[in-house]
């Protein structure tokens, strides 16, 4: 299953789950704190600190709201 490491008031994650929803897959969000100092997990994960990111089930990680999207379209169309 796809993880969504988001915010729910981000507009780029909105993107993303929009995505995700029209493409009928499954996912699981992953809630990141708002404070940037506080987002430990997700810079262990992707190396950064913005939002979103998305982790996939064969652990491919990727940031960025227009690569996810791509990403999405290119392994899941």
């Amino acid at each position: 299953m796809i993880k969504l490491y988001q915010f729910e008031t981000c507009p780029f994650c909105k993107k993303v789950r929009d995505k995700l929803e029209s493409m009928g897959l499954d996912y699981e969000k992953v809630e990141v704190p708002r404070d940037r100092g506080k987002r430990t997990d997700i810079k262990e994960l992707s190396g950064q600190i913005k939002v979103p990111v998305i982790q996939d089930s064969d652990g491919t990680v990727v940031n960025d709201s227009a690569k996810i999207i791509e990403y999405l379209e290119e392994n899941y169309s």
